[in-house]
């Protein structure tokens, strides 16, 4: 059903709202932790979310949107488009759809194989770019999660081979790590997974002080402001700005 322009509009504020109490309480929890706000960027995830949605978060003053499928961030940026607006991949990049990646999009935060960065690298050299890229860990130990496996900690030391091989790709730049924590009830429950993301950066750092490691994307709508607390420099926030998904249409 199509909304009366009266409910859009009042849609759009609410979004609004919602968008300067995020950054309100980012600030907030950077403070808390001794940092600057500047130091912690927001990506709003539109993700499922219909294109009114995305377009009342960036008249919010959203530039950093963030997709998990490559088709759907596409058709929403052919929308809108503007060229100061930044689009992030978030989720799982099945190989067969990394070109989508490489043609449309100004970031990586899931890259979580070296068959999939070597995918990646043949289609950016052949397009000629360099894509910035999060390699994505593990470390809660849910099977159903993609990334790294890295929850056991005196395993760090079997990613060195894979982490080498990423770092090789010349078309791929290296600049951090990501990570989806298991589901809490309550926020302060995600905080050992945060700590370890962090502790998993500096062990790279390290090892590969060649590379940049300056980025930790990690925090969601139910526990962004303990990831700020805990380092992160990149959170992906969806629900708590643009309210709940709509559910998915049935598939005949």
């Amino acid at each position: 059903m199509t909304k009366n322009p009266e409910a859009l509009l009042e849609e759009e504020q609410q979004i609004a709202e919602r968008y300067q109490a995020v950054l309100e309480r980012i600030a907030q929890a950077a403070a808390r932790a001794g940092r600057a706000k500047e130091d912690v960027r927001l990506i709003v995830v539109t993700k499922g979310q219909p294109l009114e949605k995305a377009l009342a978060a960036v008249r919010a003053g959203a530039r950093d949107l963030g997709e998990n499928y490559p088709e759907e961030g596409v058709a929403k940026m052919r929308v809108l488009d503007q060229p100061d607006l930044r689009w992030h991949m978030i989720g799982h990049v099945q190989r067969r759809k990394a070109k989508l990646v490489i043609a449309h999009y100004d970031m990586l935060h899931a890259l979580d194989s070296v068959a999939l960065a070597q995918r990646l690298e043949h289609l950016a050299a052949e397009a000629k770019r360099v894509l910035p890229v999060l390699l994505e860990f593990n470390v809660g130990g849910e099977q159903s999660k993609f990334g790294w496996p890295a929850w056991d900690e005196s395993q760090w030391d079997a990613l060195i081979p894979d982490v080498e091989a990423v770092l090789a790709c010349e078309h791929l730049l290296v600049q951090g790590v990501m990570t989806v924590p298991p589901p809490v009830d309550h926020p302060e429950a995600a905080r050992p997974y945060f700590r370890r993301l962090r502790s998993l950066r500096d062990f790279l750092a390290r090892r590969f002080p060649q590379a940049s490691w300056d980025e930790l994307s990690m925090g969601m709508s139910a526990d962004f402001e303990v990831a700020v607390e805990e380092g992160a420099t990149w959170v992906r926030v969806g629900t708590a700005i643009l309210g709940p998904r709509p559910p998915k249409k049935p598939t005949a």
